[in-house]
């Protein structure tokens, strides 16, 4: 198995992957946190402290950060206090009313929370969460970085693939080996597509995170799609197979969550992972 190396994004000043693809430039780095922004909140400040309908928590930030209350129990994994704790590793100084908190959300329903919008605490941490994109980006980044190791830890002797000539194949290899088609394609949107959609969907490798026993992360993508003989059809196989996943998590989804009413605008999301290249089947001769 090949090896991740990944310098901090805070310090980096010429890239930060190793040798397996292609490294991305502080300008690439600071294009990624851009465009994670303005698929979930449209690059708008107001949105950094959301609460979507249809949801039991609110989400936080650029990447939108699952934040729980205090014993809540979900089958979605959170993240926002460990963005925070993340921040405060890098020095970064936070709010005294969000450590005070003890990274519990304080807001017992949407109701209460949508009330609060004005109020001094939010407005506060909306400055915050402005102030800091690139912190959150970094820690986006840093996610991702351990996805592939967990994914592959994660397969069981029964999850195999096959490739086009229906020859059994096992599922580590099938999984390592579109990861890297995926990673070094039209750079730098192939690690957007991968790292983006560990921070929208994530890794897929958590019992609870499933409908009717599947799951919708990055490991069910890679196995749902075809083993690819040539990289250039890479991201867009991937983007198909994002889409049948998240359609098949509809299917599955409790009939009351009503997550039809998303798929749309997760499908548009897919689409952004396309680089003008990359609709092209010969692409060395795409303008």
């Amino acid at each position: 198995m090949k090896t991740l190396l990944f310098t901090s994004v805070l310090l980096a000043s010429s890239g930060i992957l190793g040798d397996t693809y292609p490294s991305l430039n502080q300008d690439q780095i600071q294009w990624l946190g851009e465009q994670i922004y303005n698929n979930e909140c449209n690059s708008q400040p107001a949105c950094l402290t959301a609460w979507n309908e249809g949801e039991d928590f609110p989400s936080m930030g650029i990447g939108h950060f699952i934040w729980y209350q205090e014993n809540q129990q979900e089958i979605f994994t959170e993240s926002f206090p460990d963005l925070i704790r993340f921040m405060q590793q890098s020095d970064v100084q936070i709010p005294d009313w969000l450590t005070a908190t003890n990274l519990e959300a304080p807001w017992r329903d949407r109701v209460e929370f949508l009330a609060d919008q004005d109020s001094e605490q939010l407005k506060m941490l909306r400055d915050f969460l402005v102030t800091h994109t690139r912190e959150q980006t970094a820690f986006i980044i840093d996610k991702f970085e351990l996805s592939l190791a967990s994914i592959l830890d994660s397969v069981t002797p029964v999850e195999t693939a096959l490739d086009k000539q229906q020859k059994l194949k096992p599922a580590q290899d099938h999984i390592e080996e579109n990861f890297y088609k995926v990673a070094n394609s039209h750079e730098p949107y192939g690690l957007y597509a991968l790292i983006d959609y560990v921070n929208f969907k994530g890794i897929g490798v958590s019992s609870l995170e499933t409908y009717n026993g599947q799951g919708w992360g990055l490991k069910q993508v890679l196995l749902e799609m075809d083993e690819l003989k040539e990289m250039p059809e890479s991201l867009q196989a991937f983007t198909e197979a994002a889409s049948r996943v998240l359609a098949r998590r509809v299917e599955n989804a409790p009939a009351e969550r009503n997550e039809s009413r998303w798929l749309t605008g997760w499908n548009n999301r897919l689409e952004t992972y396309l680089s003008p290249a990359s609709v092209y089947s010969d692409s060395e001769n795409a303008l």
